[in-house]
């Protein structure tokens, strides 16, 4: 019982960075795939590389680069911030390759008409392409938010109080050895099956708006 109550500890932390890494994705996708989908070839490039290179790199790197790196004189970053910061980066590349997906299924046709009408490309993002992109790309932004979800893990590693973190404490001091860790597999579990139970009813309801 002490076991869970220690893993139970680092659920709030958990959470925060995951959320807050997440929206962060969100918003920073956005511009990230518009840049991806520009007609300007140097912008198009240095969204490519910069997708490239945050996908490329092993977050955990990027959560030492962040906070141990540019952590220095008038940046100070705290383990949380880091972690939040090095995750929404890296969420803002994924999410701007799902937005990507789900652009590519709406028809081009609309991209079209709205060339043909005179509306500029963020006009006809926003208002009329975007709408219908998000749509589609629910299913694979929650099922990212699952893997987000495990991926925070890492931030012990810099000191972040999560799960992980007040798991290995206790076992090093309480002696839990296997039986902690298989605690703190539970509680990761019990919040991924909510989240991948939504993303399999919001995929079945697009599947049937689809084929109406």
């Amino acid at each position: 019982m002490e076991a869970l109550e220690a893993v139970l500890l680092g659920v709030p932390l958990t959470l925060l960075v995951t959320g807050a890494s997440l929206s962060i994705g969100v918003v920073l996708g956005v511009p990230l795939v518009m840049g991806l989908r520009s007609r300007n070839m140097p912008i198009r490039s240095a969204c490519r590389y910069t997708v490239n290179l945050l996908r490329g790199i092993p977050a955990i790197v990027w959560l030492f680069i962040i906070y141990f790196g540019v952590s220095i004189g008038a940046f100070q970053f705290d383990a949380i911030s880091a972690a939040i910061i090095g995750l929404g980066l890296i969420s803002a590349a994924y999410m701007a390759e799902i937005y990507r997906g789900g652009i590519s299924a709406v028809h081009a046709g609309q991209w079209e008409a709205g060339h043909a009408l005179g509306v500029s490309d963020w006009t006809t993002f926003s208002r009329i392409v975007g709408p219908q992109a998000l749509r589609v790309s629910i299913p694979s932004m929650t099922s990212y938010a699952i893997s987000l979800i495990k991926d925070s893990s890492i931030a012990s590693t810099i000191g972040v109080t999560e799960i992980v973190f007040f798991t290995t404490q206790d076992a090093r001091s309480g002696g839990g050895g296997l039986t902690v860790y298989l605690l703190a597999a539970a509680v990761y579990v019990a919040m991924c099956i909510p989240l991948g139970l939504l993303s399999r009813k919001l995929d079945s309801s697009l599947r049937k708006k689809v084929s109406r």
